[in-house]
């Protein structure tokens, strides 16, 4: 969740994590190629497009498509080359094939989900109010819904996602409690599904800052968009589609992600194709996290290919 926005009469403003970092270890030459493969409401985008300047190319991309057309409005008017599609960053090879782009100077990816997407209940990412269990990035394109894996998974198979993409250590509970309700009726609505999270866990049990649904609801999202695929494929993907010193930064906002991208870029070191520009992952300043509290958990790692 690596965005945090406002609406001001029907707009939605985007404050984008570690911006400055961002564009330091990106290093955009002017008149440059650039892609920004989560687009989301073009909060870095905007910095990005700035950087490369009017003679510049910026291609964002987003699964998204109503984020697309909110990005699209803030970034009409800059006057360089732009080109918005709808997609995922790990197919990036063939979007750039499309655009007749053969490499790019700099690729930024963001993996959080923003509030723009949180906050529409008919989304059904958030059981802050209540909806759909639905949690499609691409709803057009994708077919399985979160209520479908909830009441039709096994238990196993539930607890192996809750554990493994949610870190939840009362996954074994929460998948136990989940279809013995759904036995009952189906499971439909995310204000249904955090209130069985809620009376499966221990009495009294806390989970500090987020609230105990948090972990659950996040595992199905994953599962439900296929994210840690994605991204795996992705870093691959657009490690490949960089110049000779280009970059890649990508800003993960929990472990799982934190760990393939750290591992690819480890991987990639010791081959001889890129240098780390990152020893350690970049963090939120105490003052970032004051004004963005969504920015706590984020981690920022750079590559620039060598080869």
């Amino acid at each position: 969740m690596g965005i945090c926005e406002r609406t001001d009469q029907g707009e939605h403003f985007h404050i984008p994590v570690m911006p400055q970092e961002a564009l330091e270890l990106l290093h955009l030459p002017q008149g440059g190629v650039a892609v920004d493969g989560t687009l989301g409401l073009a909060g870095h985008a905007l910095l990005m497009a700035r950087a490369l300047g009017a003679d510049g190319h910026l291609i964002g991309i987003d699964r998204d498509n109503a984020s697309l057309g909110q990005a699209e409005k803030k970034l009409s008017s800059l006057g360089l080359k732009v080109d918005l599609l709808q997609g995922n960053f790990s197919t990036l090879d063939k979007i750039l094939a499309g655009l007749k782009v053969c490499a790019v100077d700099g690729i930024l990816l963001d993996l959080g989900i923003s509030s723009f997407q949180l906050d529409d209940a008919k989304r059904g990412f958030s059981f802050k109010s209540d909806g759909p269990l639905d949690m499609r990035m691409d709803a057009q394109a994708q077919e399985v819904l979160a209520a479908e894996l909830v009441n039709t998974l096994k238990e196993n198979q539930l607890e192996k996602i809750i554990s493994e993409f949610g870190e939840e250590r009362f996954a074994r509970r929460i998948a136990a409690a989940i279809v013995m309700q759904r036995a009952k009726a189906k499971i439909t609505t995310t204000k249904i599904l955090a209130d069985i999270i809620l009376r499966a866990l221990p009495r009294g049990y806390t989970r500090g800052r987020i609230h105990p649904a948090t972990r659950t609801f996040q595992a199905l999202r994953i599962a439900v968009n296929e994210e840690l695929e994605s991204l795996s494929l992705g870093l691959e993907v657009c490690f490949k589609m960089l110049k000779k010193g280009g970059r890649l930064c990508v800003i993960s906002f929990h472990s799982l992600e934190d760990r393939l991208v750290k591992n690819k870029f480890k991987s990639l070191n010791l081959s001889l194709e890129g240098t780390i520009l990152t020893k350690r992952p970049l963090v939120a300043s105490d003052e970032e996290c004051a004004g963005n509290p969504r920015s706590r958990s984020a981690k920022m790692r750079a590559i620039e290919r060598i080869g």
